[in-house]
């Protein structure tokens, strides 16, 4: 385990859908997180997190492939948060318009120990003020919409994900799921992240490692 406090091992996770999400930005960290839970049980163990879907109102909602999917919770419902993640997709623009959005979101984020976002995500969370100052990926053909929007914060080319201190970023659609496993593996272990990656049959090239 880390013994950096923000990398505390969470209880308390959610992930932020709304309509014309990106599918993969959302499912592939919800695969990773929820497959905690699976390798816990495998051990023995109780179930260590609870990852949920917060839709604005808690309604359901279409991403932007199509995937219609229902949320656990509206944002109304969601007073604290370990990790408070937010995905990417054609929708962040509309949401970032959004007063009660933004202002749940920074609210939310400010307790949170961790702020995570996947491919355009960054744009939600930069609006919040969290990327003020602080270096933070994204996908590579938002890079100049980020910075004409006027959004703060520096963004890193060619690379999957960034942390700068307690704010995690990657690029875009499947670096969510490098992200997430990084973060499995500061939360517990490499060798834990590993038996995550296991668990899904996830093989990347380079081989995931926590250390580097």
């Amino acid at each position: 385990m880390s013994a950096d406090p923000v990398f505390d091992p969470p209880r308390e996770i959610g992930i932020l859908i709304f309509d014309d999400v990106e599918e993969l930005d959302f499912v592939g960290p919800w695969e990773v997180l929820q497959m905690i839970n699976t390798v816990a049980r495998h051990l023995g163990e109780a179930a260590r997190v609870r990852v949920r879907l917060i839709s604005p109102d808690g309604g359901d909602i279409t991403a932007v492939k199509g995937m219609r999917v229902g949320a656990h919770a509206a944002m109304a419902d969601v007073d604290a948060l370990d990790v408070i993640l937010v995905p990417g997709g054609n929708g962040t623009r509309p949401l970032i318009e959004r007063d009660d959005v933004m202002e749940w979101v920074s609210r939310i984020g400010k307790q949170a120990r961790l702020v995570t976002s996947v491919c355009t995500g960054a744009f939600v969370i930069a609006k919040a003020g969290f990327l003020k100052g602080r270096r933070a990926a994204t996908y590579w053909a938002a890079f100049d919409e980020f910075r004409a929007l006027g959004l703060e914060g520096e963004l890193v080319p060619d690379v999957r994900y960034v942390r700068d201190g307690n704010v995690v970023t990657s690029a875009g659609v499947s670096a969510g799921i490098d992200m997430s496993l990084w973060l499995v593996g500061q939360w517990y272990s490499p060798a834990f992240a590993r038996m995550v990656a296991r668990g899904m049959q996830y093989d990347p090239a380079p081989p995931y490692a926590a250390d580097v």
